[in-house]
C-alpha cells in the first residue's frame, strides 16, 4: 500500500465539537463525514449539507462525494452529482448535496454521518479535434445497445 496523501483541514466555526472526515474501519475506502447542521428532507427534496470544513487537496488529486450505502438502501437518502468532485483549488466549505429519494421526511441531525470521501488522483486529458472517428463494433450505439 502506498502511502497516504496529506489533506489540510481547516474547521469552520460551525463545525466546533463535529468528529473531522474518518475511515469507519481499517478496510473502508472512504472517510465519513458528518452533518454540521440539523435539517428535514422532505421526500422529492434536495439540500446542501454544511459540514464545518474546509480542505485543501494537494494538487493532482480531487476528493470524490459519495453517498452512505446504508442510508441509500434503508432511507432513499443518496446524494446527487453522484460522485461530486471536490477541485484540489476549491477552498470553500464542503457541502454535500443530499437527497431524498424515499417516501418518507428523513431528519438529519447535526453529527449523522451523511456522505463519504474518498480521495482519486485526477488525469488531466488534451482533446485533438478530428474530422472522423476509427470504427468499433459498437459505432453509435446508445443507452442499451449492447443488451440488458
Amino acid at each position: 500500500m502506498t502511502d497516504p496523501i496529506r489533506i489540510a483541514i481547516k474547521r469552520l466555526p460551525n463545525g466546533g465539537g463535529l468528529p473531522v472526515p474518518a475511515y469507519a474501519s481499517a478496510g473502508a475506502a472512504g472517510m465519513d463525514v458528518v452533518a454540521a447542521e440539523s435539517l428535514r428532507l422532505a421526500p422529492g427534496a434536495r439540500q446542501a449539507v454544511a459540514t464545518g470544513f474546509a480542505i485543501a487537496i494537494p494538487e493532482g488529486y480531487e476528493v470524490q462525494v459519495r453517498p452512505r450505502s446504508g442510508l441509500a438502501l434503508k432511507h432513499g437518502i443518496t446524494c446527487l452529482n453522484t460522485p461530486g468532485t471536490i477541485d484540489h483549488d476549491y477552498r470553500g466549505e464542503v457541502k454535500v448535496i443530499l437527497a431524498n429519494l424515499g417516501d418518507e421526511s428523513f431528519e438529519i441531525a447535526r453529527g449523522d454521518r451523511i456522505a463519504q470521501l474518498v480521495p482519486a488522483p485526477v488525469q488531466r486529458a488534451t482533446l485533438d479535434e478530428v474530422d472522423e472517428l476509427d470504427d468499433t463494433d459498437r459505432g453509435s450505439g446508445g443507452f442499451g445497445s449492447t443488451g440488458i
